[in-house]
């Protein structure tokens, strides 16, 4: 593999020096990008996320417009449940909708543990096509949804919001739930693995919905499931490769989280970024966690507001900015490029020992 010309991102997950703080954006490559729209004008979502040079062109498209330090591979965190036997569609203006959700045992009994390289080959060849097009200039990025979120899209059907019918299931059918997790665990590990063998440089687990969870649940089925999948992927041998771990509306978590093995924990914009460096001090590196809102409002306001996010980490390594979730479809790209271009302009005052420990 062609070594990195810019290598940031991984030193910061690393929480090694750096003489700025990195950038990249969660859902940086989609909806608010004209030249996505004209794509998306052509092709169905989930056709562009199958057909691995679409993929492939849409994950370049923010780092070759916004010049971010990371790429992040285009997909869906719904590829593992189709892979599993769920029929999965993506409604415009519904969102995920899955046939049949999985509601008894015996739905769980006809879910099957997939092989990568057989039920999920386009990611993997996505991966390939986009890295031989980076050719180096950033690291690329893997992903998959966390065992609790995915389950409760395949227990809920779509994605409602508070997953009321998922939540009433782990309750009325603890030991379903349990064996539905377990597969999922097994699935969403063996994905990353091979997102890993086919070459990215690191991955996140997206956990958007285990916020919604009461204390019992979130460390029975959330937490527990994490930690299971990281455990899987370090016994590969592959602690070379940084994990991520979003786990959203967790702050009260915080010293939890930092361990459950993950490398980065990806912050939403609800947490007090200074707090949570003071809670897991160096244990783990931390990313975000500007509001996506902010994003909507005039250039100038979006500056000061990455200005505020790097004053609120303050000085040393080990910060990678980002948002606090994904960006908005209504988002004006000037005010990306705006977020961007302030972070790289703005956040080498607060590297000034990482550089000087450089040149020693």
């Amino acid at each position: 593999m062609k070594p990195l010309e810019n290598d940031l991102f991984l030193k910061a997950c690393r929480r090694e020096p750096t003489e700025r703080t990195p950038i990249w954006l969660m859902r940086q490559a989609g909806r608010y990008l004209p030249s996505y729209q004209t794509l998306r004008q052509r092709y169905d979502f989930l056709t562009l996320c199958r057909t691995p040079e679409l993929a492939a062109e849409i994950t370049l498209q923010p780092v070759e417009q916004l010049d971010v330090d990371a790429a992040i591979l285009f997909s869906d965190i719904l590829v593992v449940p189709e892979a599993m036997g769920l029929t999965v569609r993506i409604e415009d203006g519904l969102g995920p909708q899955i046939e049949h959700p999985v509601r008894t045992a015996a739905d769980v009994a006809r879910l099957v543990i997939p092989d990568p390289h057989e039920k999920l080959g386009y990611v993997l060849e996505a991966i390939r096509a986009t890295l031989e097009r980076l050719r180096g200039r950033v690291p690329l990025i893997g992903f998959a949804g966390a065992p609790w979120t995915l389950l409760a899209y395949m227990v809920e059907g779509s994605g409602t919001g508070d997953f009321r019918r998922a939540r009433v299931f782990v309750r009325e059918a603890p030991d379903v739930a349990r064996a539905l997790l377990e597969k999922i665990v097994h699935a969403v590990a063996r994905f990353l693995r091979a997102q890993i063998e086919a070459g990215v440089h690191a991955v996140q687990l997206f956990d958007t919905w285990a916020g919604l969870l009461d204390p019992d649940s979130l460390t029975e089925f959330a937490l527990a499931g994490v930690r299971r999948v990281i455990r899987e992927l370090k016994a590969a041998g592959r602690d070379d490769v940084p994990i991520l771990l979003f786990s959203r509306g967790t702050a009260a978590w915080m010293e939890t989280l930092a361990e459950t093995g993950a490398d980065v924990l990806s912050l939403d914009w609800t947490c007090d970024l200074a707090r949570a460096r003071r809670q897991v001090g160096d244990r783990v590196a931390l990313q975000g966690n500007l509001d996506p809102i902010a994003l909507l409002a005039s250039p100038d306001i979006v500056a000061r507001e990455a200005r505020r996010v790097l004053a609120r980490f303050g000085p040393g390594s080990g910060h990678i900015f980002n948002l606090g979730h994904g960006v908005l479809p209504e988002t004006p790209v000037e005010n990306v490029r705006r977020l961007v271009d302030t972070v790289k302009r703005e956040s080498p005052k607060y590297h000034v020992e990482d550089r000087a420990g450089t040149d020693l």
